[in-house]
C-alpha cells in the first residue's frame, strides 16, 4: 500500500515537473532588440516580452517624432533593475533601439487642404489653380500616430483684396476624444498657366519654340485669355513684347503672308478668267486679312485679300477653291469673252485713257491668250 502511494506521488511530480519548467520558461522576461512606441514615454512592456505587471512602468522619454533612439543593453537592465524588473533575457542583444511612430503631413498636401477649403468660394476658381504660401515656412510636419483622422476644416476666413487667409482644423485622435486641432495662416491667389516670353520679341519676329516658356502667373496680371505655349509657337506678335510678358491670345496672330512695301502678286480670277500681275503692298497682312496694293503702272490702289504668301486676290475674286501661288502672267478666255475681259483687265491695271487710247492699248504684264474656235 505504502509502495503503492508512493509510486503514484512520484508519477505525479513527473508529471509536473515538465509543465512547471515550460511555465517557467513562457512567462521569463525577454528583451526586444527594435521597438515602436506611440506615445511620448517608453514603458517596460515596451521593451520586452512578459512583462507582467511591471507593464505599465514608464523608463524612459520617448525620441522625437518620426525619430530612432538607440540604448545599450547595460543601460535596459540598469533602469530595469531600478525599477524590480529583474531576470531579463538578453540573447545576444547588444542594444535596442526605440523608434517613435508619427503621422506626417507633407507640405504640399498642407497647401493641398488650403486651397480645397477656399475652391470655388471667395470669388477664388479651382483648387488646382490656387497657389498657397504660408506666413511660417512650413516644411512637413509629424504629428503623434493616434492622428489617424482626416483633416476637416471649422473655420475658414478670407480677404479677397489682400489674399489673406485664415483656416483652422480638426484631426480625430485614437487615444484622445478631443480632436487635435491645426491653424494656418498665410496667402492664396488664384493663378493661371501662361506662356511667357524669354527674350524680347519685335513684331515681325516668329515665335520659336525657344522663345516661349510655361509659368504660373496671379490671374490678376494676365487680362483676357491667356495663350498656350503650344498656341503661340509659329505666330507672331501684334506689337513688340520684353521678355518675361506673359502672353495673352490677343497678342497674337497668325504670321504676315505679305508685308508692306513687298512686291506682291496681284490675282484676279471669275470662271472663264485668270489675271495676274505685280503690284506693291501697302500693308501687311495675314492669310485671310485684307490689305491695299499699289499696281505701279496704273496707279491704282486695289483692295484684296492674303491668299498666300507675297499673293492678293482682289476683292469680288471666286474662292470656291484654293488657289496656287501665280508663277507667270496668263489669262485663260473661252472666244466671246475677250472683248468683256480685256476692258476688265484694263480697268484693274491701267490708267485711265481716251477711247482711242483704249482701242489700241495692250494689258501691260498680261498675256491673253485666245483658244482656237472650234469647227462646225
Amino acid at each position: 500500500m505504502i509502495r503503492t502511494t508512493l509510486a503514484t506521488i512520484s508519477a505525479l511530480l513527473a508529471l509536473a515537473l515538465p509543465a512547471a519548467a515550460a511555465d517557467d520558461f513562457i512567462a521569463a522576461p525577454t528583451l526586444r532588440a527594435s521597438v515602436s512606441v506611440t506615445s511620448d514615454v517608453v514603458r517596460v512592456g515596451d521593451l520586452i516580452d512578459n512583462a507582467g505587471s511591471a507593464a505599465l512602468i514608464p523608463v524612459y522619454r520617448s525620441p522625437d517624432l518620426g525619430t530612432t533612439g538607440t540604448l545599450t543593453v547595460a543601460q535596459v537592465l540598469s533602469v530595469l533593475r531600478a525599477k524590480q524588473v529583474i531576470g531579463v533575457m538578453t540573447g545576444d542583444i547588444k542594444e535596442v533601439q526605440v523608434t517613435r511612430l508619427a503621422r506626417t503631413l507633407v507640405s504640399k498636401d498642407l497647401e493641398a487642404a488650403v486651397a480645397s477649403t477656399l475652391e470655388r468660394r471667395f470669388g477664388l476658381g479651382d483648387a488646382a489653380n490656387i497657389t498657397v504660401t504660408f506666413d511660417r515656412g512650413i516644411s512637413d510636419m509629424r504629428l503623434d500616430a493616434s492622428n489617424t483622422g482626416a483633416l476637416q476644416p471649422v473655420s475658414t476666413r478670407y480677404d479677397a483684396r489682400s489674399g489673406r487667409f485664415d483656416v483652422a482644423f480638426e484631426i480625430n485622435n485614437d487615444n484622445n476624444p478631443t480632436p487635435t486641432k491645426l491653424r494656418f495662416t498665410g496667402t492664396a491667389i488664384e493663378t493661371v498657366e501662361v506662356a511667357v516670353l524669354t527674350r524680347d520679341i519685335d513684331r515681325t519676329e516668329l515665335l520659336k519654340s525657344s522663345d516661349v516658356s510655361l509659368e504660373r502667373r496671379p490671374k490678376a496680371e494676365v487680362t483676357g485669355e491667356p495663350a498656350s505655349r503650344d498656341r503661340t509657337v509659329g505666330m507672331q506678335l501684334r506689337r513688340p513684347m520684353r521678355a518675361g510678358m506673359p502672353i495673352r491670345v490677343a497678342d497674337i496672330v497668325k504670321p504676315d503672308f505679305v508685308v508692306r512695301d513687298q512686291t506682291v502678286t496681284i490675282i484676279y480670277q471669275v470662271p472663264g478668267l485668270y489675271l495676274t500681275t505685280r503690284g506693291k503692298a501697302i500693308e501687311s497682312g495675314a492669310e485671310g486679312d485684307t490689305v491695299s496694293v499699289l499696281n505701279p503702272q496704273s496707279k491704282r490702289t486695289l483692295t484684296g485679300v492674303v491668299t498666300g504668301r507675297g499673293q492678293v486676290t482682289v476683292q469680288g475674286a471666286s474662292q470656291s477653291a484654293p488657289m496656287a501661288p501665280a508663277v507667270e502672267q496668263t489669262s485663260s478666255l473661252k472666244r466671246d469673252d475677250v472683248p468683256a475681259a480685256a476692258a476688265l483687265a484694263r480697268s484693274l491695271i491701267q490708267a485711265p485713257a481716251s477711247p482711242a487710247q483704249i482701242a489700241q492699248a495692250q494689258i501691260p504684264q498680261v498675256r491673253v491668250s485666245q483658244a482656237p474656235a472650234k469647227s462646225e
